[in-house]
């Protein structure tokens, strides 16, 4: 099921990481600006300081004076070189031993320029510049002062700067993150908490909900509790109004009966009289554990059923075992599971030979309209497969011959259905029917 803290939590990541996404991005391209910025400014410097140390030579070339450059130009692949060149003379810098290096062509005009190249295995900037010196007979008319260095520490820097920038980032919107699942657990407390004791009327551990809820969910709260309230009084009500009528409808059949009236008429009373009884228990029945209400301890109802049983079928030999689950308790109206069972029951002592079983037990893989699972069985002849179905209808019995209106077990059929639960028959171990209920309860 949709979690909504995880929806919340979702729709607060997603935004988060894109915008740190975006800030990532504009402090890496702020960060390459600086860096290329300070590699340029080198680059100016070095420059600078190459044209300022060169000397003229007695051959017509630029040399620098010995000791006056940067210590790294004297230390081969220090990772800083330089040269300067004329048409007709070259000088390196000793950092260049060894090293393939190739500082672009020679520039004339006062022309500048900034390219890229690689000495070896370093990949290195080369700023190139043409100069003139006037004045100076000696001179050639043009030389191109190169200086070149190495990309390798600001690649390594703008390496190091990306990883702490990501983990930096990572650590900030993992913190965020939980402080916002913290933030969220607790806002929703109330939510979780309403939840929670819905449940527990459900499961008829309460009878209303509990109060000091927010603002926003106090409304919600107290409706639900007027709510539970209203129904309550309402099933009470819609039962105290059928009961009256049961009573008005059968006193005057039992006038008419008393008077005399034919065989025909009689079995027409007693008909009319089943299907009121009928009719009344189905609409009597509460439709689905009533919410609030207490639960009916199945073992309590079943001895009472079995002791009243046993006085009834007092002239035979009947054994009644029952093996109840301690503390199985049925999620509903106590007389709804009493007309249930006794159904059951007196279905099973009126077809037995000598032994009914009844057992209950919770079986908490299931859902929670089908917890609570009662199994009523006989040894006796059983109903074959093809009237399982039929003896479930109103009016319709197994066997003609016995006495009875064939409502009862459509009326434990119908209980079962309005509570949401399943009613199932097969073939006993013992050789009779077997009648397995599936109820709510805990």
């Amino acid at each position: 099921m949709h979690s909504l803290s995880r929806r919340l939590l979702i729709s607060v990541s997603v935004p988060l990481a894109l915008f740190c996404g975006v800030v990532i991005l504009v402090l890496d391209s702020g960060f390459r600006e600086v860096a290329q910025r300070t590699l340029q400014d080198e680059l100016d410097r070095q420059m600078v300081a190459l044209i300022a140390a060169a000397e003229p030579q007695p051959d017509g070339s630029y040399e620098p004076a010995p000791h006056t450059l940067d210590p790294r130009l004297e230390t081969p692949r220090s990772g800083v070189y330089a040269q300067i060149r004329s048409a007709g003379h070259e000088w390196r810098s000793p950092s260049t031993a060894g090293l393939n290096s190739d500082f672009g062509r020679l520039l004339s005009g006062g022309q500048r320029n900034i390219s890229y190249a690689t000495f070896g295995d370093d990949r290195v900037a080369i700023e190139s510049r043409s100069i003139d010196f006037e004045g100076d007979p000696n001179a050639a008319r043009s030389l191109t002062f190169s200086v070149a260095t190495s990309l390798s520490p600001y690649q390594q820097e703008l390496w190091r700067f990306r990883r702490e920038l990501g983990s930096w980032f990572l650590t900030l919107m993992l913190l965020l993150l939980v402080t916002i699942a913290v933030l969220l657990h607790w806002v929703l407390g109330p939510v979780r908490r309403m939840e929670r004791e819905i449940h527990e009327v459900e499961e008829a551990r309460r009878e209303s909900l509990g109060g000091g809820y927010p603002r926003e969910l106090a409304g919600v709260a107290g409706n639900l509790n007027a709510l539970l309230i209203g129904e309550r009084k309402r099933v009470a009500r819609y039962r105290d109004t059928l009961g009256n009528l049961a009573h008005s409808l059968k006193t005057p059949l039992a006038v008419m009966r008393a008077e005399g009236a034919s065989a025909t008429v009689s079995t027409e009373i007693d008909r009319m009289s089943g299907i009121i009884d009928h009719q009344l228990k189905r609409a009597a029945a509460s439709g689905g554990a009533l919410l609030g209400q207490a639960p009916v301890e199945v073992a309590q109802v079943a001895a009472e059923l079995r002791a009243t049983l046993l006085r009834v079928y007092a002239g035979k030999d009947l054994v009644i075992e029952l093996a109840v689950a301690p503390g199985a308790q049925f999620i509903g109206d106590r007389g709804d599971l009493t007309e249930l069972l006794g159904n059951l029951l007196d279905n099973a002592c009126k077809w037995c030979r000598t032994r009914v079983r009844f057992s209950a037990s919770i079986d908490e893989s299931e859902g929670s309209r089908e917890r609570l699972c009662l199994v009523v069985e006989d040894d006796g002849p059983g109903i074959s497969a093809e009237n399982r179905a039929r003896v479930l209808r109103r009016g319709v019995r197994a066997d003609e011959k016995v006495p009875g209106h064939g409502l009862g077990l459509a009326m434990v059929h119908d209980t079962v259905d309005l509570y949401g639960g399943r009613l199932m028959i097969d073939a006993s171990p013992l050789g009779g029917a077997r009648f397995t209920l599936r109820l709510p309860g805990r």
